[in-house]
């Protein structure tokens, strides 16, 4: 993939991230670590579910043998594939298996994120769905310790989603979709 796209990319989460993670206040957690190095965003052009897995791996590799100083969280785009998201939701079932399998379940967690997303007992018109929509297909690596310390700092987390889901409401589909289209700007996929 060329330079360009992979930076347009990029920004497209960047601005995602800004306007509307953090913007949006979705996650009250994002702020410090979306204006920090400590983010990496990993592109993987890959198109095949093998080297999206390979890919995968070597991201989780790294995050657990860096420090959080280095990288506090990443973000895995997949820009060219999983765009279905039936076949994404299977493809995240096979992640958390092999987070398992290599032993880092409790260390690390994984967040998803799709274009598509539809939570399964909400109607499909429902704005709800935006609060775990992204841009593209990504995974998002998160630190175990990292959630456990900023929850412990944060009244009442477990109403985090139910109150992402009145913002939401509150500002409407419409409005939303015209933030969303301005965040994906000239994206055609």
């Amino acid at each position: 993939m060329a330079a360009l796209a992979w930076l347009s990319i990029e920004q497209q989460i960047r601005a995602w991230l800004e306007q509307f993670v953090v913007g949006l206040n979705l996650c009250p957690f994002a702020a410090p670590v979306v204006s920090s190095e400590g983010l990496r965003i990993k592109i993987c052009d890959a198109v095949d579910i093998d080297t999206i897995m390979q890919s995968f791996l070597s991201e989780l590799d790294l995050i657990q043998s860096t420090l959080e100083s280095d990288i506090a969280t990443t973000l895995l785009v997949i820009p060219n594939a999983l765009k279905d998201f039936e076949e994404y939701l299977d493809v995240i079932d096979l992640a958390e298996e092999l987070l398992s399998e290599v032993g880092l379940e409790g260390v690390i967690q994984l967040a998803s994120f799709h274009p598509s997303y539809q939570f399964a007992d909400e109607p499909a018109e429902s704005a709800s769905h935006f609060s775990n929509r992204s841009p593209y297909p990504l995974i998002h690596f998160l630190r175990e310790e990292m959630v456990a310390s900023a929850l412990q700092n944060y009244a009442n987390p477990e109403e985090i989603p139910t109150r992402n889901i009145k913002t939401l409401q509150t500002i409407g589909r419409d409005t939303i979709e015209r933030r969303w289209q301005l965040i994906l700007g000239n994206k055609t996929t």
